[in-house]
């Protein structure tokens, strides 16, 4: 494959921003933690409309695109083939998204809504264990898919359709900034997308690394420590040093298919050994309430009672998603040319909310099933213990737990590696100065942000900092908030003006 050279005004400005933000953050962790935890808050209460509409704003005109004339228009040249299988571009999208949170939240989500339920529910009641689950499918379903479908559209086409070879969200804008999309602003909107990526892959080490380090500390019989997580993250690094070093093709394809196999293969295995038709009876009764209360959950803010969880469940949500959904954007659009618009938002709601609810479904009504009928009682561990704890007892419930924790362990491994690769790869692709369609990020230049990233990592859980470059990566999603509009208002107008040169992907009967 073709190597493409750095784009100087965004690598170095973006280098620089992330280890001087990143050493500001710990050093002074104690006295800005509470400061960034506090602002937070006050952008979840005072911007919680603005996000809700943004969502289903986005999920209107992702509706649109695929059902109006501009669905069949094909992300390439009239001869180009999907470069990928179905399963294969399907995994890649799915497990660069969710990454270890899926393995994380599924479990433990439904238990807070348990115990502190949205709507005035009375806590532990059966309302509340109704909707449990049903929250879990809604927060990580269409609506957040949504989100990470039209930068994903926009970038394909802009890279694809339009020749712009540059995979950057200012290159995405330009059909609305024009020459400014080249200039100080346009490199400062990807300099702001580069912080977001750290941000959100410090979440994926925040809960994937501490989550892992608990399970194979309690195979071992030895108690989590620092060493232990460092320990994890170097193993990690190993294992995304080699895919980042086979490339796309060899190397981040293969390690999504094995992740998928894995996933599948450790969800079927609780369905089978589990309370089988509790699982599937509790799964369709949360999925018919979250579909009968869609745009009540979408639209909730609870204005008059406030009781916070719209705010900080919700709101805090399509933040966080918000905030990373320029990184799976442009991932999802390198990997998608010779397919359709319609193919391409389709299977990104479809197939990313599928997954997403499988996990939900399985785990979330397995854990609450242990809960209910007093197997387990995981929410006064969850009080009293934490959030990890939790997931050890639920690994420990099941037949053949060892065996099942070793599984859990390395697909942890294997989610953890393939966000990684897949950041690395963004963020070199966005720090590149030109990429043409079938070019790559220089190998070095991949390699040195994963390494960069593993010991901003380790730097961070040694200082104990993790938490606040979480939460101070989500303001991103407030000048986000403007990047979605003209990323739209881009995509609308290219659409149009290119109506004399669009190819078309003729509809199979």
């Amino acid at each position: 494959m073709n190597q493409s050279r750095i784009e100087k005004t965004v690598f170095w400005p973006s280098l620089i921003f992330v280890v001087f933000a990143t050493l500001l953050l710990v050093i002074f962790r104690d006295t800005v933690g509470p400061i960034v935890s506090e602002m937070m808050t006050g952008l979840t209460y005072r911007l919680d409309w603005a996000f809700e509409f943004l969502t289903i704003g986005l999920f209107i005109i992702l509706i649109w695109l695929m059902v109006g004339r501009y669905g069949r228009v094909k992300l390439g040249n009239p001869e180009d083939k999907p470069e990928f299988s179905r399963f294969s571009w399907g995994g890649m999208l799915f497990c660069a998204s969710m990454g270890t949170s899926i393995m994380f939240w599924s479990i433990v989500e439904p238990l807070y809504y348990y115990t502190g339920p949205p709507f005035g529910f009375e806590a532990e009641s059966t309302e509340a264990a109704e909707y449990a689950v049903s929250y879990g499918l809604f927060h990580w379903g269409i609506s957040a898919w949504a989100l990470y479908a039209l930068p994903a559209v926009v970038m394909a086409y802009s890279f694809f359709v339009r020749k712009n070879h540059s995979l950057k969200i200012s290159a995405a804008c330009q059909g609305v900034l024009g020459k400014h999309a080249d200039g100080f602003l346009g490199k400062a909107i990807d300099v702001l997308v580069i912080w977001s990526m750290i941000g959100g892959l410090g979440t994926s080490l925040g809960l994937g690394v501490p989550m892992v380090a608990a399970v194979v500390g309690n195979l071992l019989g030895i108690e989590p420590s620092t060493w232990l997580n460092i320990a994890i993250i170097i193993v990690w690094t190993f294992i995304f040093s080699s895919s980042a070093y086979l490339g796309l093709y060899k190397g981040i394809r293969k390690l999504s298919d094995w992740n998928v196999y894995m996933a599948l293969g450790l969800a079927l295995f609780v369905i089978i050994v589990g309370p089988t038709l509790f699982i599937l009876s509790y799964f369709t009764n949360s999925m018919g309430l979250m579909l009968d209360n869609f745009m009540r959950m979408s639209l909730n803010t609870d204005p008059i009672s406030q009781g916070g969880f719209p705010q900080a469940w919700t709101v805090f949500y399509w933040a966080w998603f918000a905030a990373t959904a320029p990184f799976i954007g442009i991932f999802v659009a390198r990997i998608s040319r010779g397919r359709s618009i319609r193919e391409l938002v389709s299977n990104v709601l479809l197939w990313g909310s599928l997954g997403s609810w499988l996990y939900f479904g399985v785990f979330g009504g397995y854990a609450m099933n242990l809960d209910l009928t007093g197997k387990l009682d995981l929410t006064n561990v969850l009080s009293e213990q934490g959030e990890t704890a939790v997931i050890v007892e639920v690994l420990n419930s099941l037949p053949l737990s060892a065996l099942a924790s070793v599984f859990f362990v390395i697909l942890g491994f294997v989610f953890l590696a393939t966000s990684l690769d897949s950041a690395s790869y963004v963020i070199a692709s966005v720090a590149t100065k030109e990429l043409g369609i079938k070019s790559e990020p220089a190998r070095w230049h991949r390699l040195m942000w994963g390494i960069l990233l593993s010991a901003l990592a380790i730097s961070l859980t040694v200082a104990g900092g993790l938490n606040v470059v979480q939460t101070s990566s989500v303001f991103v999603s407030v000048p986000v908030l403007i990047m979605y509009v003209l990323m739209a208002a881009s995509l609308i107008k290219w659409l149009n003006k290119d109506e004399h040169i669009h190819t078309y992907v003729k509809s199979k009967k």
